[in-house]
């Protein structure tokens, strides 16, 4: 009742091309199961005609339903990305068109497969080889060769399915603070095991994990238009394991691994504890936006083109041992919804996020769905309205939905709310980070730094349906920014670098002076307002420049990260270009 042929067509399932080739194959070429973090050939074979429309798609699990859906156009561009992308009834974790392959069109790798009487090749097919990176997500691997492209996708032939080689096996931890004092550090990881695992850290100390997970009915959809997370976009992310590890000391190098002998274990990893609330330096890594982009050729669900580069560089950065943390203000994998791509997230951190406190913020990718309770009714996260986000960052919150905490490290107090979350004057949130400023001990933590992931400020074009900075978020909460004298805020959201002068309600109340090296110098010795940067350019595609305002310092349209060291009397920043590690911008703060 009510199913319209219209809907029939869409919800079709995929008859074969009409092919009548018996020379057609397609293979994975690997072992008989992969490594966690692998690169593998896909050969498409026995071609008599190719097409540039030709492609491969991995599915996983290799049960997936790689039918046609026209209607999954539509959830794709409900979370924003409006790239070319298949419309398969279940998501392919990844897909290349076999003209990657410059031999492949041409046919320059031609096999004969029959041959007259004189023994003249009278039938000649093609063949093209793909190759992938791929992460161990736990369910089995096939390739599926179509034609017709990704708007009128047809099977050709599919391959042998390919299992990882220890589907339990754990992997992509990340560490962040728990608390103020520098002497506990939480440790989560993924792995296709339910039971309880452990984490050896230390001289010989152990821990036992506790374990979640979350499944389709966890996510959020709409009764008329399914989202990607509980429809094609959904897979099943194991189980995330967390543990605690006590007794450290601040500002020290410790060793740990986790696992079990059941499953196996990690690496050995070597990370730094921050230091603690009062200790007199503090240096810190900050960025938003970041998200992922693939290690090969393939076209992915929203992609972010500066993630990689700027994830390298980071690594750079802390291989000089001095940086204490990292803060990721928000919009982390943009999964949203697609939650095989949580895997190739964490995957892509976990060498930086395993080995200093990375503490997180959320943002709308993460959060926000409609009729979920966002402040925003837009359906940004794709369905997944915070679950995903919230069992694998689980940060010292005020509870599971409510996802503003403060920290403080070194000389710094960080406040950092979200801005998905009501804000509103009276509010929960609101009535939360009024008395968590006023509780600033400016004695032991001289810097109020606030973060949240969407703007006050931005000089870029805005969109008048669905601007990047709400005015009525403005009006709320910029008051309590000078009421505390916060010193920084800190934002994403617009994926650029944008530094203010010492600003309030649109008005500079203090420009900078140079000092002897060139840095504009902030005086803060008598307060006048914060300084604002948004720092949004970790990943997402650039935004540009629309205008030139007064209270706009510095504005640079290029993938980098901010680095950020602290004393009890001054905040130095740089921000820094991925790609050269130059900097384009500093400024400090002194009192």
């Amino acid at each position: 009742a009510g199913v319209t042929s219209f809907r029939l067509v869409n919800r079709r399932k995929l008859i074969d091309c009409p092919d009548l080739n018996p020379y057609l194959g397609i293979t994975i070429v690997s072992e008989s199961s992969l490594p966690d973090n692998a690169t593998i050939t896909v050969t498409v074979s026995g071609v008599i005609d190719t097409q540039s429309t030709d492609w491969v798609g991995l599915m996983s699990p290799s049960t997936a339903d790689h039918g046609t859906c026209l209607d999954n156009k539509a959830k794709y561009v409900e979370t924003g990305d409006l790239a070319s992308l298949p419309l398969l009834c279940d998501y392919p974790v990844k897909s290349q068109y076999v003209s990657n392959d410059p031999a492949y069109l041409p046919c320059n790798k031609s096999t004969c497969q029959e041959t007259d009487s004189s023994g003249a090749c009278i039938v000649t097919t093609c063949s093209g080889d793909l190759v992938f990176h791929v992460v161990n997500i736990r369910t089995d691997l096939k390739a599926v060769f179509f034609g017709g492209g990704y708007d009128a996708p047809c099977v050709l032939t599919t391959s042998q399915s390919v299992p990882f080689a220890n589907p339990s096996q754990p992997l992509y931890a990340h560490i962040n603070s728990i608390d103020s004092t520098g002497t506990s550090m939480r440790v989560t990881w993924v792995s296709g095991d339910g039971a309880a695992q452990q984490v050896q850290y230390g001289n010989g100390q152990t821990v036992t994990s506790t374990v979640t997970t979350f499944s389709s009915s966890d996510m959020c959809t709409d009764a008329l238009v399914p989202s990607p997370a509980v429809d094609f976009g959904w897979h099943d992310p194991g189980f995330i394991h967390s543990a605690v590890m006590t007794g450290l000391s601040p500002s020290t190098s410790y060793t740990y691994r986790y696992g079990s002998d059941a499953v196996g274990w990690s690496d050995t990893i070597t990370f730094r504890t921050p230091p603690a609330a009062g200790a007199s330096a503090l240096n810190f890594l900050a960025f938003g936006d970041l998200g992922k982009a693939p290690l090969d050729m393939s076209d992915e669900h929203y992609i972010q083109p500066g993630s990689v580069s700027v994830i390298d560089a980071v690594a750079g950065e802390l291989n000089s041992g001095t940086v204490d943390s990292i803060f990721h203000i928000g919009d982390i994998s943009y999964a949203t919804g697609f939650l095989v791509e949580w895997d190739f997230f964490l995957s892509l951190i976990s060498p930086v996020a395993s080995t200093v406190s990375y503490m997180t913020a959320i943002g709308n990718h993460e959060r926000d769905f409609t009729g979920s309770g966002s402040v925003y009714e837009t359906p940004d996260s794709g369905g997944e309205c915070g679950v995903a986000y919230e069992t694998y960052f689980p940060m010292p919150t005020q509870g599971f939905d409510k996802p503003w905490y403060s920290i403080e490290q070194g000389p710094v107090h960080f406040t950092i709310i979200s801005t998905e979350h009501d804000w509103s004057p009276g509010s929960e949130q609101y009535q939360w980070m009024t008395a968590d400023m006023a509780s600033v001990d400016r004695k032991r933590t001289p810097w109020l730094i606030f973060q949240g992931h969407r703007p006050f400020y931005t000089s870029t074009t805005e969109n008048p349906v669905l601007p990047n900075v709400d005015s009525t978020f403005v009006s709320a909460i910029e008051p309590l920014l000078l009421n505390y004298k916060v010193d920084l805020a800190l934002v994403g959201h617009v994926h650029n670098y944008e530094r203010t002068c010492a600003l309030y309600n649109g008005q500079c109340f203090q420009m900078p002076t140079k000092d002897a090296d060139g840095v504009d110098t902030f005086n803060f010795t008598t307060y006048p307002a914060p300084v604002h940067a948004v720092i949004g350019m970790a990943g997402f595609t650039l935004d540009g420049f629309a205008a030139n305002n007064k209270w706009s310092l510095s504005q640079q349209s290029v993938f980098g990260y901010s680095r950020f060291f602290a004393t009890t009397t001054e905040i130095r920043s740089q921000f820094v270009a991925a790609g050269t590690n130059q900097v384009l911008d500093s400024f400090k703060i002194i009192k």
